[in-house]
């Protein structure tokens, strides 16, 4: 059974060389795959480029929008912070702390929350400086960081003197 079916394949052979597509069919049959990948790239790169603008120009309406609704909260905030203050120091007053004191202590509260929100405030705005971004870009060598040159001349200038 082996012995047929080694001879069935010789047999054939010689059909599947004749199959097979000559070296110039080949290398345009490749350079026509290179070319249809090529245009998929573009494509891809064109479609990338649309979505990008896309999603800027809906970021820049959102947060233009977002900033207006910060500002009518801010307003709001204010105006309701002012009358519960003024209420506290009613309050205050009313249970036997003078007007001074009334007022210290409210405005002590009132420097103590703006401290707490300053703070948060400088925390949360290090995030903005895209640092791990930075960073892989470096690592691709797309881009430089100036802030390294600066260092690095710093450290050359110290190691001088």
């Amino acid at each position: 059974m082996s012995d047929q079916a080694s001879t069935a394949a010789g047999t054939d052979a010689p059909d599947a060389r004749a199959e097979t597509p000559g070296l110039d069919e080949s290398v345009r049959a490749v350079g026509a795959a290179g070319r249809a990948t090529l245009g998929s790239a573009k494509d891809t790169s064109r479609a990338l480029r649309r979505l990008v603008s896309a999603d800027l120009q809906l970021a820049r309406s959102a947060f233009g929008r977002g900033l207006a609704w910060a500002c009518v909260a801010v307003v709001f905030g204010a105006s309701s912070w002012l009358l519960l203050a003024g209420a506290i120091i009613a309050l205050l007053q009313r249970a036997g702390l003078s007007w001074f004191q009334a007022m210290f202590f409210t405005a002590l509260a009132s420097l103590l929350v703006t401290g707490i929100a300053a703070w948060r405030v400088f925390f949360y705005f290090d995030h903005t400086g895209l640092n791990a971004t930075r960073r892989q870009l470096i690592k691709l060598g797309i881009f430089d960081d100036p802030n390294d040159d600066e260092d690095a001349a710093t450290s050359a200038s110290g190691a001088r003197t």
